[in-house]
């Protein structure tokens, strides 16, 4: 089958769509005849080596991890599963830009259901699904107030969309050109990063500032910063790392990988299909042009998912 293939560690325009084994449904898994895959942010940092001290790659390395399209084979075991089924899945650190991959059943794959195309169902998985678990590890409440750092990208739209789900104000960076669309994702309020200091006019729109900071870009002591925008006692969660202690009884959360709970993937996947929830496709690929989707992914500020259609 056709794959995008990282043979090592290597530039993004190294990588190539290469021949490699169709994946054979092992015992608990499916085969997934895929039809779209997302790219992450993650995708990039696995093929250059960037966190392959935490994350070491195997190569050949199938680039992605969120994948859309239907189930062409079960493993032994397997039950709940059948041939022609329309399934979304996170697939692991690899395997979701090619012809075929294979899931597990479990949190990592759920139905597609119906009014939902296998496009907008491969922006899902990892996004959602970190967005999900970081509301949840922080425990944002209704009536709660939350500033949201990086909200135009993957994880934010959905941070964004769920928080004001949950019944929570929201105040989003955004640059001018973006303020428009994250109102229109529930945000109450808009930060341009470009033309004003974050921290200084989200105290300005919230003063003492903000019960929870999500932070989707910073790390390290940069988080420290960001944390001024929090109210004393308040809470910030990120999906990268930063101090144990931010000051001001600021209670630091971080979570360095998803921890789905059952029906997480297939709430998600109902709340698009019936509109309740909106995945924004900044930019589309077809296979052939999967390589500059990376290059483009890394290099240009593309607003919601890039997206790679594989047939």
């Amino acid at each position: 089958m056709k794959a995008l293939v990282a043979t090592g560690y290597m530039r993004l325009d190294q990588i190539a769509i290469a021949e490699v084994p169709t994946p054979a449904p092992g015992p608990g898994q499916v085969l997934i005849k895929v039809e779209a895959a997302a790219l992450n942010p993650l995708d990039l940092a696995l093929i250059t080596g960037a966190v392959k001290d935490m994350y070491p790659a195997d190569h050949p390395l199938v680039v992605g991890m969120d994948a859309a399209g239907t189930v062409a084979g079960v493993g032994e075991g397997v039950s709940g599963y059948a041939q022609g089924d329309p399934v979304l899945a996170f697939t692991g650190q690899a395997g979701a830009v090619a012809e075929y991959t294979v899931a597990s059943p479990g949190p990592l794959l759920a139905r597609r259901p119906e009014g939902l195309d296998s496009l907008h169902a491969a922006g899902i998985p990892e996004s959602g699904l970190t967005a999900v678990c970081l509301l949840r590890a922080v425990r944002l409440a209704a009536g709660e107030s939350v500033l949201v750092v990086g909200a135009t990208g993957g994880i934010g739209l959905y941070a964004v969309q769920l928080a004001h789900a949950l019944g929570s104000r929201v105040i989003a960076t955004a640059t001018a050109d973006d303020e428009e669309y994250l109102r229109g994702l529930g945000a109450g309020g808009t930060v341009d990063y470009k033309t004003a200091e974050v921290v200084e006019e989200t105290l300005r729109l919230v003063p003492g500032g903000v019960d929870v900071v999500v932070d989707l870009v910073n790390s390290g002591e940069r988080l420290t910063d960001t944390a001024r925008a929090a109210r004393p006692g308040g809470r910030l969660v990120s999906p990268l790392f930063g101090p144990g202690d931010l000051g001001r009884g600021v209670s630091p959360v971080y979570i360095g990988s998803f921890q789905a709970e059952p029906g997480d993937l297939a709430d998600l996947a109902a709340r698009v299909a019936d509109g309740r929830l909106r995945v924004e496709i900044g930019a589309r690929f077809g296979f052939e042009n999967a390589v500059q989707a990376v290059v483009d992914f890394a290099g240009k500020h593309i607003r919601g998912k890039v997206v790679i259609t594989t047939s």
